[in-house]
Protein backbone atom coordinates (compact mmCIF):
# COMPACT_ATOMS: atom_id res chain seq x y z
CA UNK A 1 0.00 0.00 0.00
CA UNK A 2 1.09 3.69 -1.16
CA UNK A 3 2.18 5.92 2.04
CA UNK A 4 -0.28 9.21 1.58
CA UNK A 5 0.28 12.08 3.49
CA UNK A 6 -2.71 14.14 5.22
CA UNK A 7 -1.97 17.69 5.89
CA UNK A 8 -5.09 20.37 7.13
CA UNK A 9 -3.63 23.82 7.35
CA UNK A 10 -5.34 26.45 9.52
CA UNK A 11 -4.93 29.40 6.89
CA UNK A 12 -4.66 30.20 3.22
CA UNK A 13 -0.95 31.33 3.71
CA UNK A 14 -0.31 27.83 5.54
CA UNK A 15 -2.13 25.52 2.99
CA UNK A 16 0.23 27.27 0.03
CA UNK A 17 3.70 27.42 2.24
CA UNK A 18 2.86 23.66 2.52
CA UNK A 19 2.51 22.71 -1.03
CA UNK A 20 5.57 24.58 -1.54
CA UNK A 21 6.86 22.35 1.13
CA UNK A 22 5.57 18.94 -0.05
CA UNK A 23 6.62 17.62 -4.00
CA UNK A 24 3.49 15.73 -5.27
CA UNK A 25 1.23 17.65 -3.03
CA UNK A 26 -2.87 17.83 -4.04
CA UNK A 27 -5.01 20.29 -2.60
CA UNK A 28 -8.14 18.66 -1.50
CA UNK A 29 -11.92 20.22 -0.27
CA UNK A 30 -14.92 18.53 -1.80
CA UNK A 31 -13.22 15.46 -3.66
CA UNK A 32 -16.50 14.67 -5.69
CA UNK A 33 -13.23 14.32 -8.86
CA UNK A 34 -9.97 14.20 -7.19
CA UNK A 35 -10.96 11.07 -5.13
CA UNK A 36 -12.24 9.37 -8.26
CA UNK A 37 -9.60 9.75 -10.00
CA UNK A 38 -7.04 8.74 -7.67
CA UNK A 39 -9.55 5.45 -7.11
CA UNK A 40 -8.62 4.95 -10.99
CA UNK A 41 -4.65 5.15 -10.66
CA UNK A 42 -5.41 8.91 -12.67
CA UNK A 43 -4.32 10.86 -9.26
CA UNK A 44 -1.77 9.38 -7.04
CA UNK A 45 -0.62 12.40 -4.93
CA UNK A 46 1.99 11.92 -2.24
CA UNK A 47 0.16 14.42 0.32
CA UNK A 48 -3.60 15.68 0.24
CA UNK A 49 -3.90 19.08 1.88
CA UNK A 50 -7.11 19.36 3.06
CA UNK A 51 -8.87 23.02 2.82
CA UNK A 52 -12.18 22.21 3.52
CA UNK A 53 -12.27 24.06 6.43
CA UNK A 54 -10.54 27.02 5.88
CA UNK A 55 -13.26 30.41 5.88
CA UNK A 56 -13.72 30.33 2.02
CA UNK A 57 -17.37 29.05 2.54
CA UNK A 58 -19.21 32.42 2.09
CA UNK A 59 -20.84 34.64 0.05
CA UNK A 60 -20.06 38.02 0.29
CA UNK A 61 -21.15 41.50 -1.31
CA UNK A 62 -17.95 44.00 -1.46
CA UNK A 63 -18.91 47.93 -1.42
CA UNK A 64 -18.64 48.59 -5.27
CA UNK A 65 -21.39 45.85 -6.02
CA UNK A 66 -18.88 42.76 -6.61
CA UNK A 67 -19.95 39.58 -4.98
CA UNK A 68 -17.64 36.91 -3.98
CA UNK A 69 -17.99 33.90 -3.57
CA UNK A 70 -15.43 31.71 -1.68
CA UNK A 71 -13.85 28.98 -2.68
CA UNK A 72 -15.17 26.17 -0.35
CA UNK A 73 -18.38 27.26 -0.38
CA UNK A 74 -20.58 24.34 -1.78
CA UNK A 75 -22.17 24.39 -4.81
CA UNK A 76 -25.52 23.49 -3.37
CA UNK A 77 -25.20 26.76 -1.69
CA UNK A 78 -23.73 29.07 -4.17
CA UNK A 79 -27.01 27.91 -6.33
CA UNK A 80 -29.51 28.50 -3.88
CA UNK A 81 -28.28 32.12 -2.44
CA UNK A 82 -31.05 34.50 -2.79
CA UNK A 83 -28.08 37.21 -4.24
CA UNK A 84 -26.96 34.31 -6.93
CA UNK A 85 -30.62 33.63 -7.47
CA UNK A 86 -31.92 37.16 -7.92
CA UNK A 87 -29.03 38.37 -10.08
CA UNK A 88 -27.60 35.78 -11.94
CA UNK A 89 -29.76 33.25 -12.09
CA UNK A 90 -27.71 31.80 -15.58
CA UNK A 91 -25.35 30.56 -12.69
CA UNK A 92 -28.29 29.48 -10.51
CA UNK A 93 -29.31 27.19 -13.38
CA UNK A 94 -26.20 25.87 -14.55
CA UNK A 95 -25.03 24.92 -11.03
CA UNK A 96 -28.79 22.76 -10.45
CA UNK A 97 -27.79 21.20 -14.15
CA UNK A 98 -24.89 19.73 -12.84
CA UNK A 99 -24.40 16.31 -11.11
CA UNK A 100 -26.95 15.19 -8.69
CA UNK A 101 -28.11 16.88 -5.15
CA UNK A 102 -25.58 15.00 -3.15
CA UNK A 103 -23.19 15.98 -4.94
CA UNK A 104 -23.89 19.04 -5.53
CA UNK A 105 -23.99 19.42 -1.29
CA UNK A 106 -19.98 17.97 -1.30
CA UNK A 107 -18.55 19.67 -4.14
CA UNK A 108 -16.92 23.48 -3.93
CA UNK A 109 -17.03 26.01 -6.44
CA UNK A 110 -13.10 25.89 -6.65
CA UNK A 111 -13.07 22.15 -6.84
CA UNK A 112 -15.82 22.57 -9.75
CA UNK A 113 -13.46 25.02 -11.82
CA UNK A 114 -10.60 22.19 -11.51
CA UNK A 115 -12.33 19.20 -12.21
CA UNK A 116 -10.39 17.27 -15.36
CA UNK A 117 -12.10 15.80 -18.43
CA UNK A 118 -14.60 12.97 -18.21
CA UNK A 119 -12.89 11.72 -21.42
CA UNK A 120 -12.75 7.70 -21.18
CA UNK A 121 -9.31 7.40 -22.73
CA UNK A 122 -8.27 9.93 -20.20
CA UNK A 123 -9.54 7.85 -17.38
CA UNK A 124 -8.13 4.46 -18.66
CA UNK A 125 -4.42 4.28 -17.94
CA UNK A 126 -4.73 1.27 -20.89
CA UNK A 127 -5.61 3.93 -23.16
CA UNK A 128 -3.10 6.61 -24.79
CA UNK A 129 -3.60 10.24 -23.46
CA UNK A 130 -1.49 12.92 -24.05
CA UNK A 131 -3.50 14.93 -20.90
CA UNK A 132 -2.61 11.92 -18.58
CA UNK A 133 0.71 11.22 -20.03
CA UNK A 134 2.52 13.73 -22.57
CA UNK A 135 3.73 12.30 -25.39
CA UNK A 136 1.79 9.25 -25.26
CA UNK A 137 -0.46 10.24 -28.36
CA UNK A 138 -4.41 11.13 -27.85
CA UNK A 139 -6.46 7.80 -28.14
CA UNK A 140 -9.88 9.46 -28.63
CA UNK A 141 -8.75 11.25 -32.26
CA UNK A 142 -9.05 8.05 -33.92
CA UNK A 143 -11.19 6.06 -31.61
CA UNK A 144 -14.16 6.94 -30.34
CA UNK A 145 -15.56 11.10 -29.56
CA UNK A 146 -18.75 11.62 -30.17
CA UNK A 147 -18.65 13.27 -26.87
CA UNK A 148 -15.41 15.50 -27.92
CA UNK A 149 -15.06 19.11 -29.24
CA UNK A 150 -15.71 20.48 -31.94
CA UNK A 151 -13.64 24.21 -31.33
CA UNK A 152 -10.28 24.97 -30.22
CA UNK A 153 -9.00 21.34 -30.66
CA UNK A 154 -5.67 19.99 -31.35
CA UNK A 155 -3.83 16.82 -32.85
CA UNK A 156 -2.66 15.99 -28.95
CA UNK A 157 -5.98 16.51 -27.30
CA UNK A 158 -9.75 16.53 -28.31
CA UNK A 159 -11.25 16.66 -24.78
CA UNK A 160 -14.10 18.66 -23.29
CA UNK A 161 -14.37 20.79 -20.69
CA UNK A 162 -17.26 19.17 -17.94
CA UNK A 163 -18.12 22.30 -15.61
CA UNK A 164 -21.35 23.77 -15.93
CA UNK A 165 -20.37 26.85 -13.23
CA UNK A 166 -17.34 27.72 -15.85
CA UNK A 167 -19.82 28.24 -18.58
CA UNK A 168 -21.83 30.36 -16.58
CA UNK A 169 -19.09 32.18 -15.06
CA UNK A 170 -17.86 32.87 -18.62
CA UNK A 171 -20.79 34.74 -19.65
CA UNK A 172 -21.05 36.55 -16.40
CA UNK A 173 -17.40 38.07 -17.22
CA UNK A 174 -16.19 36.54 -13.82
CA UNK A 175 -13.01 36.78 -12.27
CA UNK A 176 -11.51 33.92 -10.65
CA UNK A 177 -9.44 34.98 -7.69
CA UNK A 178 -5.85 32.66 -7.04
CA UNK A 179 -3.11 33.07 -3.90
CA UNK A 180 0.21 32.30 -4.29
CA UNK A 181 3.71 32.71 -2.86
CA UNK A 182 3.49 35.56 -5.16
CA UNK A 183 0.74 37.14 -3.49
CA UNK A 184 -2.92 37.64 -4.67
CA UNK A 185 -4.04 37.93 -8.80
CA UNK A 186 -7.47 37.11 -10.77
CA UNK A 187 -7.73 35.87 -14.12
CA UNK A 188 -11.00 36.44 -16.17
CA UNK A 189 -13.14 33.31 -15.79
CA UNK A 190 -13.15 33.28 -19.40
CA UNK A 191 -9.35 32.89 -19.63
CA UNK A 192 -9.03 30.52 -16.86
CA UNK A 193 -9.31 27.61 -18.91
CA UNK A 194 -6.72 26.52 -21.55
CA UNK A 195 -7.01 25.28 -25.44
CA UNK A 196 -4.79 22.34 -25.58
CA UNK A 197 -2.50 23.07 -28.11
CA UNK A 198 0.84 21.14 -27.42
CA UNK A 199 -0.09 20.92 -23.71
CA UNK A 200 -2.93 19.84 -22.75
CA UNK A 201 -1.71 17.84 -19.68
CA UNK A 202 -2.37 22.08 -18.43
CA UNK A 203 -5.94 22.69 -17.96
CA UNK A 204 -5.65 25.73 -16.79
CA UNK A 205 -3.64 29.11 -16.29
CA UNK A 206 -3.29 28.01 -12.63
CA UNK A 207 0.83 28.40 -11.56
CA UNK A 208 1.95 25.35 -9.29
CA UNK A 209 1.01 25.70 -5.63
CA UNK A 210 -1.83 28.60 -6.29
CA UNK A 211 -4.90 27.88 -4.97
CA UNK A 212 -8.16 29.35 -5.84
CA UNK A 213 -9.68 31.17 -3.10
CA UNK A 214 -13.13 32.63 -4.59
CA UNK A 215 -14.70 33.81 -7.63
CA UNK A 216 -15.95 37.61 -8.25
CA UNK A 217 -18.83 38.08 -10.22
CA UNK A 218 -19.36 41.61 -11.22
CA UNK A 219 -21.78 44.15 -10.18
CA UNK A 220 -25.04 43.25 -11.57
CA UNK A 221 -28.85 44.53 -10.73
CA UNK A 222 -31.63 42.07 -10.17
CA UNK A 223 -33.52 41.37 -12.92
CA UNK A 224 -31.19 40.96 -15.95
CA UNK A 225 -32.32 38.46 -17.87
CA UNK A 226 -30.11 35.08 -18.00
CA UNK A 227 -30.25 31.87 -18.76
CA UNK A 228 -28.65 28.29 -18.89
CA UNK A 229 -29.75 25.39 -20.80
CA UNK A 230 -28.09 22.12 -21.35
CA UNK A 231 -28.20 18.92 -23.63
CA UNK A 232 -27.38 15.29 -22.58
CA UNK A 233 -27.57 11.70 -23.00
CA UNK A 234 -30.12 11.64 -20.40
CA UNK A 235 -32.12 13.78 -18.34
CA UNK A 236 -30.49 13.81 -15.57
CA UNK A 237 -26.82 13.64 -13.70
CA UNK A 238 -25.12 13.56 -17.11
CA UNK A 239 -22.29 15.72 -18.69
CA UNK A 240 -23.04 18.33 -21.54
CA UNK A 241 -23.38 17.42 -25.09
CA UNK A 242 -23.53 21.03 -25.77
CA UNK A 243 -24.68 23.62 -23.10
CA UNK A 244 -25.16 27.33 -23.48
CA UNK A 245 -24.73 30.27 -21.32
CA UNK A 246 -26.84 33.81 -22.22
CA UNK A 247 -26.66 37.18 -20.69
CA UNK A 248 -29.45 39.15 -22.72
CA UNK A 249 -30.74 42.42 -22.12
CA UNK A 250 -33.25 44.43 -25.14
CA UNK A 251 -34.28 48.17 -24.73
CA UNK A 252 -36.31 49.43 -27.45
CA UNK A 253 -36.10 46.12 -29.22
CA UNK A 254 -32.59 46.41 -29.42
CA UNK A 255 -29.45 44.11 -27.82
CA UNK A 256 -28.00 46.63 -25.95
CA UNK A 257 -26.04 43.80 -23.86
CA UNK A 258 -25.70 40.28 -25.04
CA UNK A 259 -22.83 37.77 -23.58
CA UNK A 260 -22.82 33.96 -25.11
CA UNK A 261 -20.86 31.23 -23.80
CA UNK A 262 -21.10 26.98 -25.06
CA UNK A 263 -20.05 24.63 -22.87
CA UNK A 264 -19.42 20.50 -23.97
CA UNK A 265 -17.32 22.02 -27.26
CA UNK A 266 -14.17 22.76 -26.42
CA UNK A 267 -11.30 22.28 -23.39
CA UNK A 268 -12.53 25.70 -22.48
CA UNK A 269 -15.81 27.66 -22.07
CA UNK A 270 -16.60 28.82 -25.36
CA UNK A 271 -17.35 32.31 -25.58
CA UNK A 272 -19.22 33.20 -28.93
CA UNK A 273 -17.56 36.79 -29.61
CA UNK A 274 -18.36 36.70 -33.47
CA UNK A 275 -22.36 36.11 -32.00
CA UNK A 276 -22.00 38.76 -29.45
CA UNK A 277 -20.57 41.41 -31.97
CA UNK A 278 -22.95 40.62 -34.80
CA UNK A 279 -25.92 41.29 -31.67
CA UNK A 280 -24.73 44.37 -30.33
CA UNK A 281 -26.72 47.02 -31.48
CA UNK A 282 -28.90 44.97 -33.64
CA UNK A 283 -32.47 44.26 -33.54
CA UNK A 284 -33.95 41.47 -31.41
CA UNK A 285 -35.57 39.57 -33.80
CA UNK A 286 -35.00 35.45 -34.08
CA UNK A 287 -33.73 36.28 -37.88
CA UNK A 288 -30.73 38.37 -36.30
CA UNK A 289 -30.43 35.59 -33.32
CA UNK A 290 -29.99 32.51 -36.29
CA UNK A 291 -27.56 34.56 -38.15
CA UNK A 292 -25.31 35.70 -35.34
CA UNK A 293 -24.76 31.88 -33.85
CA UNK A 294 -23.99 30.84 -37.24
CA UNK A 295 -21.26 33.37 -37.38
CA UNK A 296 -19.73 31.83 -34.67
CA UNK A 297 -20.69 27.96 -35.43
CA UNK A 298 -19.67 27.89 -39.08
CA UNK A 299 -16.29 28.31 -37.68
CA UNK A 300 -16.59 24.89 -36.06
CA UNK A 301 -14.58 21.84 -36.71
CA UNK A 302 -16.45 18.68 -35.99
CA UNK A 303 -14.95 15.63 -35.69
CA UNK A 304 -16.05 11.94 -37.70
CA UNK A 305 -18.76 11.25 -34.96
CA UNK A 306 -19.69 14.64 -33.70
CA UNK A 307 -20.77 16.59 -36.10
CA UNK A 308 -24.22 16.54 -34.43
CA UNK A 309 -22.98 19.03 -31.72
CA UNK A 310 -22.62 21.87 -34.02
CA UNK A 311 -26.96 21.97 -34.87
CA UNK A 312 -27.47 20.68 -31.05
CA UNK A 313 -25.91 24.26 -29.84
CA UNK A 314 -26.91 26.01 -32.82
CA UNK A 315 -30.72 25.30 -31.15
CA UNK A 316 -29.84 25.23 -27.51
CA UNK A 317 -28.62 29.58 -28.41
CA UNK A 318 -31.58 30.04 -30.63
CA UNK A 319 -34.18 28.78 -27.76
CA UNK A 320 -32.42 30.73 -25.10
CA UNK A 321 -32.13 33.97 -26.57
CA UNK A 322 -35.83 33.76 -28.02
CA UNK A 323 -36.89 33.16 -24.33
CA UNK A 324 -34.85 35.93 -22.91
CA UNK A 325 -36.05 38.19 -25.70
CA UNK A 326 -39.29 40.16 -24.01
CA UNK A 327 -42.39 40.89 -26.18
CA UNK A 328 -43.66 43.39 -27.35
CA UNK A 329 -46.41 43.71 -24.76
CA UNK A 330 -43.49 43.39 -22.68
CA UNK A 331 -40.91 45.72 -23.60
Amino acid sequence: MKALGYLRPGSVQEAVEAFAAHPGARYLAGGTNLVDLMKLGVESPAVLIDIGRLPLNTVEELPDGTLRAGATLRNSDLAAHPLVRDRYPVLSQALLAGASGQLRNAATTGGNLLQRTRCPYFQDLDKPCNKREPGSGCGALQGVHRDHAVFGHSVHCIATNPSDLAVALAALDARVELYGTEGTRCIPAADFHRLPGEHPERDTEIRPGELITGVLLPAAAAGVPSAYRKARDRASYAFALASVAVVLHVADGVVDRIALAFGGLAHRPWRAHHTETALLGAAATPAAFEGAVALELERAEPLRDNTYKVPLARNLALDVLNRLTPTPATL
